[in-house]
């Protein structure tokens, strides 16, 4: 092999000058803006979108605040309503049908599509009992039948996004894609390695193979074959003017920049120009022919995290930097475009080790494990966080990212690529089942690091009163 140390040298450069140009007057010229030290990224699951609406953000815009809603968040976060909390499965499972398999009986799957009706990545189908409900809690997944074996493939179509930032002065920066491809490329996500549910096989896979271990054929894999495919440049006003539920219209930044203690600086872009930017984009995409329904496809921005506005127009939630979700058409059958996007994330801004690759790796394990964002579990406890702080679906990462340490260092060395990644751990299944002894690998509830979640999921309970 040859040697690497010289080319991952130049990435960590590029990677560390990316935003060593940004102005001072391009983040004074946004306002003030405080964030806690060390704040926390969140992922959330993206309320599914058609490729038949678009709208786009100039100076001239006027961008709608949510209707009755506390945050801004709530115009594209699936899990801001009801739908956040536990439901029965019963009610709420919207693919409309019951398994009637108990988990590790699967569906035959010789259609490489277990819903009929959807032009979609192939996906398996089961279903589990658990915590004495009577409900059965049915679902789908990215890839084939793990009883069945053999390798399916899909397709990841990367688009890389460039922000250019202006300012009040007529200034310009930039928040390139530039140097961050090609160590995507080279990420746990796509290239092999080593983990104890199977060697040289890539990170997503490792994952649901811990989760299906058991019950899988040895030569059962799901892997990825990353391409990017597009490069697309957006340009983001200083500010934006957004009308609030009360009739207001306040103008309000588009983006902020800040530096973290360890002088790294980083873009929060406001989530309503995030909407009317990318998710355009991403449509656009679709109707070219670049995404397509067999793969997941994916948006990859630098150092850019999301947040929002509270109903008086100040600073709301922060800071999101990934979510999974879909694009569908009006067609029968519909057709469904998986999409997740991602952010790199450069070291030291968030807590829990985020870094790099953290995001794109939370968000491929969630959308093989859910990709219809609509796999309902019983409702489940965040571990660590207050009492009634709860979800009720399928989203392996998100009960790991509260935790104090959240990633899985995986070094890669390969094509002249050597670099520590950060990869997050992510909730196995067996994890959400609360009460089922697990049948993962090894008895695990979490992986790769099987001791950050030890024991089951927690049953939610209700806030204390005062």
């Amino acid at each position: 092999m040859r040697s690497t140390q010289p080319l991952t040298r130049f990435f960590l450069c590029l990677l560390m000058l990316a935003f060593g140009t940004i102005s001072s007057q391009a983040q004074s010229a946004n306002g003030s803006f405080v964030l806690p030290d060390n704040p926390a990224l969140d992922h959330i699951r993206m309320q599914p979108f058609s490729i038949n609406t678009s709208v786009n953000v100039d100076a001239n815009a006027i961008l709608d605040f949510p209707a009755g809603a506390r945050s801004s968040r709530a115009s594209y976060d699936a899990g801001m309503g009801a739908a956040k909390f536990a439901k029965s499965a019963a009610t709420n499972n919207s693919n409309g049908n019951a398994a009637s398999e108990s988990r590790g009986g699967f569906r035959p799957n010789h259609s490489r599509n277990s819903v009929r009706g959807l032009i979609t990545v192939p996906t398996f189908q089961g279903a589990f009992v658990s915590n004495g409900l009577a409900a059965e809690f049915p679902f789908f997944m990215i890839g084939t039948d793990p009883a069945e074996g053999g390798t399916t493939t899909i397709p990841a179509k990367i688009v890389s996004f460039s922000l250019n930032l202006h300012d009040v002065s007529g200034g310009v920066t930039s928040a390139p894609f530039a140097p961050t491809e090609q160590l995507t490329l080279h990420s746990p996500n796509f290239e092999e390695a080593d983990y104890t549910s199977g060697k040289h096989i890539q990170f997503g896979d490792a994952v649901q193979r811990a989760e299906f271990f058991n019950n899988m054929r040895e030569d059962w894999h799901t892997e990825l074959k990353p391409e990017v495919v597009d490069r697309v440049t957006l340009d983001i006003p200083p500010t934006v003017r957004v009308r609030f539920p009360d009739g207001s219209i306040k103008t309000v930044p588009a983006y902020v920049i800040l530096t973290a203690r360890n002088g790294n600086k980083f873009v929060l872009l406001l989530d309503l120009v995030f909407n009317a930017t990318i998710i355009p984009a991403a449509i656009n995409e679709i109707n070219a022919g670049v995404y397509t329904t067999d793969a997941i496809n994916m948006a990859l921005v630098f150092n850019t995290s999301l947040f929002s506005l509270n109903a008086q127009g100040g600073v709301g939630d922060c800071c999101v930097g990934g979510f999974h979700t879909y694009a569908n058409d009006d067609a029968t059958p519909q057709s469904r475009w998986i999409f997740a996007f991602a952010s790199w994330s450069l070291p030291g801004i968030f807590r829990g080790g985020v870094a790099d690759v953290t995001s794109m790796s939370h968000e491929i394990a969630e959308a093989l494990n859910d990709p219809f964002i609509d796999n309902i579990v019983p409702a489940w406890q965040f571990p660590g966080l207050a009492l009634g702080t709860c979800q009720g679906n399928l989203e392996t990462g998100d009960p790991v990212e509260v935790l104090a340490n959240s990633v899985f260092p995986v070094r890669i060395k390969d094509d002249g690529v050597n670099f520590l990644f950060h990869p997050q751990t992510e909730a196995l299944l067996q994890w959400f089942e609360q009460g089922l002894p697990s049948d993962a690998i090894g008895g695990a509830f979490s992986y790769p690091d099987t001791m950050s979640l030890t024991a089951t999921a927690s049953a939610c309970a209700a806030p204390p009163t005062t």
